[in-house]
């Protein structure tokens, strides 16, 4: 029997809600049904390289995520498998000596900054979904994460968000959002991120759940009628 695991890729900035908002709707569809990773515990494992030079990393670029590895046990979570996920210390910048073993539910959310940007993970997601935000918000955002959660100074904050945060949002993150399937604005307190968020979640659900797939068809706007009805008058 063909497995029917659905993956949803959910992308989008730094700071741009993406756990929050995932967070939220995973509570409302229910815990019992949905496998959540992020793609942060793939970051390189650093632990031969002294702190200090950790601190000079792109970790907005691509090359700063263990690809290989991830790939492979984003494939194994969609086939059924359990897998053993790294855990990644964001004190230290490296990957812990500790490991999570997951086991895949029907949804498996896999969310992340590099989401939607590498071809083999979107070909293993059933849906794509990018969370879009201001700037101004995301900025504010991370300051408070890292200066609360991660203990950074504020001259590490300011200066990585502006040297590479920004920058790579700009050129390999938020051109991702063109393969998305859905885009979510997260930019204020009020808005429907979750709500909408949340049936979407509940409709992948069903699909896992009966192994039907409904289609979702849109009006072909560039058919060979309407082609032909432009060129022959």
């Amino acid at each position: 029997m063909e497995n029917t695991n659905r993956i949803i890729l959910v992308g989008g900035g730094s700071s741009s809600g993406k756990s929050f908002v995932t967070a939220a709707v995973i509570k409302r569809v229910g815990e019992e049904n949905i496998t959540r990773i992020t793609m942060d515990d793939y970051y390189k494992d650093q632990s031969n390289i002294p702190l200090e030079a950790r601190y000079s990393v792109n970790y907005d670029h691509p090359k700063a995520f263990d690809w290989p590895l991830m790939r492979r046990q984003i494939q194994a979570l969609k086939e059924g498998k359990t897998i053993q996920k790294p855990v990644y210390d964001f004190v230290q910048l490296t990957r812990s000596n500790q490991v999570e073993e997951i086991v895949p539910k029907k949804v498996i959310v896999i969310e992340g900054i590099m989401a939607l940007v590498d071809a083999e993970i979107r070909k293993l997601g059933d849906l794509k979904v990018f969370i879009s935000a201001s700037a101004e918000r995301r900025f504010l955002r991370r300051l408070i994460r890292d200066r609360k959660e991660r203990g950074r100074t504020f001259e590490n904050i300011v200066n990585q968000y502006f040297s590479t945060v920004q920058p790579m949002y700009e050129e390999i993150v938020k051109p991702s959002s063109n393969y998305a399937d859905l885009i979510i604005n997260n930019d204020g307190v009020e808005n429907l991120a979750i709500d909408v968020l949340t049936n979407v979640f509940r409709e992948e659900l069903d699909i896992a759940t009966s192994g039907l797939r409904k289609p979702r068809l849109l009006e072909d706007e560039f058919s060979d009628e309407v082609i032909e009805s432009v060129f022959s008058k």
